[in-house]
């Protein structure tokens, strides 16, 4: 059974969880940084073991991005990763303001984008947009 857990996550984990999908090496001055000045974080755990996380960085009214979106290989595929986005935008929901629109925007691993596609984000670029993924949420 997977449990998620709100804004409780330490840098060791979270170096040890980029570490297992290969995302590029940080200090542990830049992970606690990254972790002490994100908006939320989702971790997910499967029998006390970490298996995923995923935060949002931003400014909470006019524009979030999600970062680091991790699952480590082999508990990919079963809908931790979904678990975990879901998180993420409904907090994202919570934090925009009344009658007005935030921007959610992410970048994804190459190959990755038909999952984010599932939540509404649209691939760039556009005829309008240049590269990357964006949602707009109301």
């Amino acid at each position: 059974m997977i449990i998620l857990k709100e804004n409780d996550l330490c840098v060791k984990d979270y170096l040890k969880l980029r570490e297992k999908v290969k995302f590029k090496d940080l200090s542990n001055e830049q992970a606690e940084t990254a972790l002490k000045n994100s908006l939320y974080i989702v971790s997910a755990y499967e029998d006390d073991k970490l298996v995923g996380m995923g935060r949002i960085v931003g400014d909470g009214v006019v524009i979030d991005y999600i970062q680091d979106l991790i699952v480590i290989p082999g508990m990919q595929g079963r809908g931790i990763g979904r678990k975990i986005i879901e998180k993420l935008i409904d907090y994202v929901m919570t934090t925009k303001l009344e009658d007005t629109e935030i921007m959610l925007c992410l970048m994804c691993a190459k190959g990755r984008e038909e999952f984010y596609k599932k939540f509404d984000f649209i691939a760039r670029p556009t005829e309008k947009l240049g590269p990357g993924m964006i949602r707009y949420i109301k």
